[in-house]
């Protein structure tokens, strides 16, 4: 049943996409100066997970190396790489400018010392998930790079611009906004088809099975594509050539353990000490939570950035959080 397993995998890029040719066609535009050898514009997509927005920011960037000759890129992921080390790290590798650097000795100021000294093609840096920086001057440093373009990638501009310096917040708030809204249920139906018929053998699964799937995933692309990855495996493992109804309603407890597994595990130690602090007392007010977190963790952040780490799990469906003000209380989802 299973013909080619990678267009079932959440990283897959395809040649083609679907439903976003307004987002594709701004940032197009605001990386057009690259094809002059210019800069291209700062450009921050904005939107709910699952919408999209890194699958369209590597299509983009693709397509526009297939008409320069001279392009680099490189994506981090800043909920990994957080650092300011990690994110100058991770960029002069992918220009192969990693040699000789020790991640323990090294000094930040020698990565940004090579980066700067860096006199190759257009470059362009894709920081998904730009908001969980733990310094965010490292998107200064970038800014004034001659030959370095960014694309910023995430879920609310708040998010990103509260912990922002003055000088560098005057800056991005300039750059070129791309929102992307959550996907229709006929879009992520139509999303999905092609998914099957680029991976899955012909008549794999019904127009009514993958409703059912784009139903449940409420509009997030990772879900739906998680639950049809899960529901293609069972059949496949049961020696079946259709994915049923049946099978769908097993998969899709499956699919959506699957992503919100995969977001625990990309929480940063304060955000994973805050969802293990809820796992094990319950809810709790905002009070509570951080006088349990101060003690869990060595060098605690202020309550403001507490804040901030519960309103991405929140984001992420990870956290409920009911009330207002001292009202408030968190509990796990």
């Amino acid at each position: 049943m299973i013909h080619d397993a990678r267009v079932l995998q959440p990283q897959f890029v395809p040649e083609e996409v679907e439903h976003r040719n307004a987002e594709i066609n701004t940032l197009s535009n605001t990386l057009k100066p690259i094809m002059d050898g210019q800069n291209g514009e700062t450009s921050l997509l904005l939107g709910p997970s699952g919408a999209g927005k890194t699958c369209i920011a590597k299509f983009t960037i693709e397509r526009l190396r297939e008409n320069v000759l001279d392009i680099d890129r490189q994506y981090v992921n800043c909920w990994q790489d957080y650092t300011r080390f990690q994110v100058l790290y991770r960029i002069l590798e992918g220009i192969g400018k990693t040699v000789n650097i020790h991640r323990r000795s090294t000094p930040k100021d020698e990565l940004l010392d090579r980066l700067q000294r860096y006199d190759g093609p257009q470059f362009i840096v894709i920081l998904d998930e730009v908001d969980q920086l733990e310094d965010k001057s490292v998107l200064y440093d970038l800014y004034r790079m001659p030959t370095i373009s960014m694309v910023l990638i995430t879920n609310r501009e708040d998010e990103l611009f509260s912990h922002l310096d003055g000088r560098l917040a005057s800056r991005l708030r300039t750059c070129v906004r791309v929102p992307f809204e959550k996907y229709h249920l006929d879009e992520l139906v139509s999303i999905l088809r092609a998914r099957v018929q680029w991976g899955l053998s012909e008549g794999a699964i019904g127009n009514q099975e993958l409703e059912l799937i784009a139903d449940a995933a409420a509009g997030d692309a990772r879900v739906a594509i998680g639950i049809l990855r899960n529901a293609a495996r069972r059949a496949d493992q049961s020696g079946l050539d259709y994915i049923s109804t049946d099978i769908v309603d097993e998969a899709i407890p499956d699919g959506q353990r699957e992503v919100r597994q995969k977001t625990i595990s990309q929480l940063n130690a304060h955000q994973r000490a805050l969802y293990d602090i809820l796992e094990e007392e319950g809810e709790l007010n905002p009070g509570e939570l951080y006088e349990a977190y101060q003690e869990r963790v060595e060098n605690p952040k202020t309550n403001r950035t507490v804040r901030n780490h519960l309103s991405k799990m929140e984001h992420y469906r990870l956290v409920v959080a009911d009330g207002k003000n001292r009202a408030r209380t968190y509990q796990l989802r």
